[in-house]
């Protein structure tokens, strides 16, 4: 944790907060904070700055805060993504946060497993939990927004059109050639199929609303892996 994310709930006056759960054993045990220790610290969709331990106590840690670092700028691509299993969500979830990625779709395929729409990694509380790991790793306070659309069809036909329009729009699928765009100015739709594939009849909805595809190698990567990839192998310039 480089950064305490607070929020609202945190504070008991203008200037001062009071922590009592996970943080407040993050800043003892493993920070190893005291009274007088100055953390990094930012409100959540918010500034950055400094929080100095006031006082240490079974009822929790209180810092005073202030605040004048706006967050790093948020990376200019939409993710597309297909509901893999929990752990993999999970995983996928707290890179794409720390990685600057604003808008996430969580989107269903033909071979994402039906049993995993009832997993409770998908709850709002869950999501959160991840997101802010991957903030909070990054220091940054902006919270991702992370929308679940479990029609393809409807999704592609209705939405997608109008979501890509005034940004490249790329689908990572193997064996259809496309170079991965080095240097990629302006926002960019990022679509990632499932594991087991995009099957070809959604693939080809895809592409008849105007993405490209990109093929990344002979290598069959998994979907926590690909995010990294593809981000370390392009330059997005605004």
């Amino acid at each position: 944790m480089n950064l305490i994310l607070l929020f609202k709930e945190d504070f008991i006056s203008s200037n001062q907060v009071t922590l009592n759960d996970f943080r407040r054993d993050h800043i003892i045990i493993i920070l190893k904070a005291k009274e007088g220790d100055t953390l990094c610290v930012g409100v959540c969709d918010g500034l950055m700055g400094e929080g100095r331990v006031v006082r240490i106590s079974d009822e929790g840690v209180i810092l005073d805060i202030v605040l004048h670092q706006p967050p790093p700028k948020a990376l200019a691509l939409t993710l597309i993504m297909p509901l893999p299993r929990p752990h993999v969500l999970k995983r996928t979830l707290q890179c794409a946060s720390s990685l600057g990625i604003k808008k996430i779709i969580i989107l269903n395929f033909n071979r994402v497993e039906k049993s995993l729409w009832n997993s409770s990694a998908l709850k709002p509380a869950a999501i959160k939990e991840q997101l802010v790991l991957g903030l909070q790793q990054a220091k940054d306070t902006m919270m991702p927004e992370v929308i679940i659309k479990r029609s393809f069809k409807i999704f592609v036909e209705d939405e997608l059109p109008g979501l890509i329009k005034g940004s490249l729009a790329v689908v990572a699928h193997p064996g259809q050639g496309g170079q991965i765009p080095h240097k990629v100015k302006g926002p960019l739709t990022l679509l990632i199929g499932p594991e087991g594939g995009i099957i070809d009849a959604e693939l080809q909805a895809i592409k008849n609303v105007g993405f490209q595809t990109i093929d990344l190698g002979p290598r069959i990567l998994k979907v926590e892996s690909v995010l990294p990839y593809l981000l370390g192998s392009l330059s997005l310039t605004s």
